[in-house]
């Protein structure tokens, strides 16, 4: 994984949310998680036009759900929610380190550099298939109060926030794995269906 800790905190700071919620997973979180092959999974999410109290309290329900599943990345159409914003914490042993909330957020550049690496989904529990993404991109977003940022990322915050941003286009990382064999059999382990695949 590129980037060192000290990066990611220094980031984590820039990024600040003032969304505060417990890292400790609920019972009954707010928010059901949608599985591959609920369609609401392939629609597109909508740009989010006023950063408000109620997307607030949204990022805060997908944080609190996102946690209680022991995830580090969560979509809105995830959540059956068709608004482009997503949370990540990579950090989510840690009660003290931030998470981020992504906005409307825009991939600008991504590096010429790739790099292959295993990804897991919230929507596919279970399933872990290697995929291949730009090491490195440069993303535009508005934070929790509407503020335009921007952000270089590698390693695996610039994984997942592909990853997660693939969710708000409706594409699932299983779209994008490569190895068909591999891919109908993990599924397939899992009970989940190759035919719910819309590959890239």
């Amino acid at each position: 994984m590129a980037g060192s800790f000290a990066q990611l905190a220094k980031k984590a700071e820039q990024t600040k949310a003032s969304i505060s919620v417990s890292k400790e997973p609920d019972q009954s979180p707010p928010l059901e998680i949608y599985k591959l092959g609920d369609e609401v999974l392939r629609n597109q999410a909508g740009r989010i036009s006023k950063v408000d109290v109620s997307i607030r309290d949204l990022a805060k329900d997908m944080l609190t759900s996102m946690y209680s599943a022991k995830g580090i990345g969560l979509a809105a159409p995830q959540v059956g929610i068709q608004k482009r914003i997503l949370v990540i914490d990579l950090d989510i042993e840690n009660p003290t380190t931030p998470p981020y909330v992504f906005i409307n957020p825009e991939i600008i550049s991504s590096s010429a550099s790739i790099d292959t690496y295993e990804e897991g989904c919230l929507s596919i529990p279970a399933v872990y298939l290697d995929v291949i993404r730009p090491a490195s991109i440069k993303l535009s977003y508005r934070d929790e109060m509407g503020r335009p940022k921007k952000m270089n990322a590698d390693g695996l915050m610039a994984r997942c926030i592909q990853h997660e941003i693939d969710h708000l286009n409706g594409v699932l990382f299983v779209d994008r794995v490569s190895d068909k064999d591999k891919l109908k059999n993990e599924l397939n382990e899992q009970g989940f269906h190759d035919k719910d695949v819309k590959s890239i």
